[in-house]
Formats: structure tokens, C-alpha cells, sequence
């Protein structure tokens, strides 16, 4: 038996060399011709769910932490994920086209959306979820706030606009007096090298243990 199969595989390498069997098995491999149907109709194919007229596909991180209104999952800062943009119509800001994000939560694929916010170079997220509290923007409010509040009072006050400059003048003449006093300390510290520090050191423990001696005596 293990001759017969020994003179098989020589009559067929004697009658297909190598390369054409290769090539013929590589052919195989590949179908490049499919059969069509006479009757076959491409208007009949079921199309898929595309996309909606203006959004396309993008793939971004989230830029902030926002908690799932549905599952109360929490999608951390950047999360990578697919969403689908578009441009918000009727809004803009000085010219600038403000677009909405579509994503879907990690948890319970519930859809999330936000859009940008280019007066504060922020995101704000409109439906699905809701932001985490950050300390530093509600700083930022407070700040404007309390700008808001002074330009409203020095607007039909010139007195109180002209106390307002002299006590920022004061502030910043404080911060310069300040700032020069340590650049004054700096210098000083530069100066002294580690060996008159050591030096120093030294002349004071001498001049202690002297002190001490003359108080025994």
C-alpha cells in the first residue's frame, strides 16, 4: 500500500510540475466569478440603516466625565468611542459652527448627546447624561460673576471705578514689592557658596563651645 501511494504522488509531480500546481491551487482559492441569476433585481436587495442626511461617522474621546441618566454608569474622561456628528443649524457663535455628538453609554448603549461650546472652549451635554461636578469651572463662574457684578457697579459710578483702579494699582504695587524682595533674597543666597556655609556653621558651634567653657570656668 505504501508503494502504490509512493507511485501515485511521482506520476502526479511527473505530470503537474510544481509551479502549476501551485498556481492551480492558488486559482482555486480565489472565485472571482460569481454566478448572477437571470432574474436577479438589485432594486429587491434590503438596504442597511445608514446614516441620517448630514451626519457622518467620527471617532473622538470623551472630553469630560459624564454620568449615565439610564444606568447611572459613569463614562470616564477619555473614553474612546464612534459617534456620529452633525452640524447644530439655527446656532452658531461669532461664525462658528457649533456641531452635536450622538454616542451611545458603555453600559446600556443608551444614547448620549452633547455639542460644543465655543464661547467657554467647553462641551455641553444636552440629553442622556449628565456632567460630573468640577471644581475649577465653578472657580471660572465665580470669577466671572464677580467681574460681571464690578463692571456693573462702575458702570454709572465713576467713584467707585476710580476706588477700584487704586486698590487693584495697590495690589499689583504689593505683588512687585514682593516679588523684588525675593529676587533680593535670591541674590543673596547665590552669593554664598557651601563652603561659607560651612564655614559658618562652624564659627557659631566654636563660638558656643567657647561660651560654654568661659561659663564653667
Amino acid at each position: 500500500l505504501f508503494r502504490t501511494h509512493a507511485r501515485t504522488r511521482a506520476r502526479h509531480r511527473h505530470y503537474y510540475p510544481r509551479a502549476t500546481r501551485k498556481s492551480a491551487t492558488m486559482g482555486e482559492r480565489k472565485v472571482l466569478n460569481k454566478y448572477i441569476p437571470p432574474d436577479f433585481d438589485p432594486s429587491k436587495i434590503p438596504k442597511g440603516k445608514g446614516l441620517a442626511k448630514g451626519q457622518m461617522k467620527v471617532r473622538m474621546m470623551l472630553p469630560m466625565t459624564v454620568m449615565c441618566n439610564t444606568c447611572g454608569n459613569y463614562i470616564v474622561k477619555g473614553t474612546k468611542f464612534n459617534s456620529r456628528k452633525e452640524d447644530v443649524i439655527g446656532e452658531d457663535y461669532l461664525g462658528i459652527t457649533i456641531f452635536r455628538f450622538y454616542f451611545r453609554c458603555t453600559r446600556c448603549s443608551a444614547e448620549i448627546a452633547m455639542k460644543t461650546d465655543p464661547k467657554n472652549s467647553d462641551y455641553v451635554v444636552e440629553t442622556g447624561a449628565s456632567r460630573n461636578f468640577e471644581p475649577w469651572r465653578e472657580k471660572d463662574t465665580e470669577k466671572a460673576e464677580i467681574e460681571a457684578e464690578r463692571e456693573a457697579e462702575e458702570e454709572g459710578n465713576s467713584m467707585q471705578a476710580l476706588e477700584n483702579r487704586t486698590l487693584e494699582s495697590k495690589r499689583e504695587m504689593d505683588i512687585m514689592a514682593a516679588l523684588d524682595e525675593m529676587r533680593t533674597l535670591n541674590q543673596r543666597h547665590a552669593k554664598i557658596s557651601n563652603a561659607d556655609a560651612i564655614g559658618a556653621i562652624h564659627d557659631k558651634i566654636d563660638a558656643e563651645r567657647g561660651a560654654l567653657e568661659a561659663a564653667e570656668e
